[in-house]
């Protein structure tokens, strides 16, 4: 699901963020086909190991180090989105939309929307700019509860404590 934002999109700016190179020709294989339909089929982030474990309870041979290269070189594609959580492992997603965008993310489930953010982007090259900064790049990821989470959190108080950690 993609949240258009009610105020016109700003122009693009070469001080703006994350532009998506024009994705490098890589060799396919079997094993980063199975990597794409996993990913295709998954609505919300996962690790590259939560990935690996995915593949390998489907049959497919793919190895640990074959997912974190594909991957790798999907983020640098500017085909998947990669975040990383508090916890420090790295997340995936293939994402709907092709411009820069940003993420609301459920701290709890991990479902995720999509959103563009004309003013953050605006905000973030005006400070570039005040400062002197040039190629900048910058990621926004939110974190909360989704309306479901916020709902159970809601019925049962004792949930509700935990999701403040």
């Amino acid at each position: 699901m993609i949240e258009q934002p009610s105020t016109p999109a700003a122009p693009a700016s070469s001080a703006s963020s994350r532009s998506t190179p024009a994705p490098v020709r890589q060799r396919s294989t079997p094993q980063k086909a199975a990597v794409n339909r996993v990913l295709d089929e998954l609505p919300d982030f996962v690790s590259a190991q939560d990935l690996f474990q995915l593949l390998r309870e489907r049959g497919e041979k793919v190895s640990l180090a074959t997912v974190y290269r594909t991957l790798q070189q999907q983020v640098e594609d500017g085909t998947v989105d990669m975040l990383t959580p508090d916890d420090g492992e790295a997340r995936y997603r293939r994402c709907a939309v092709e411009e820069h965008h940003h993420h609301l993310v459920c701290r709890r489930c991990g479902s995720t929307v999509e959103i563009l953010a004309p003013t953050v982007e605006s905000w973030a090259a005006q400070t570039a700019a005040e400062h002197g900064y040039t190629s900048v790049e910058h990621t926004v990821e939110i974190y909360g509860l989704c309306p479901a989470c916020s709902a159970e959190s809601a019925a049962s108080p004792d949930s509700a404590a935990s999701d403040h950690a």
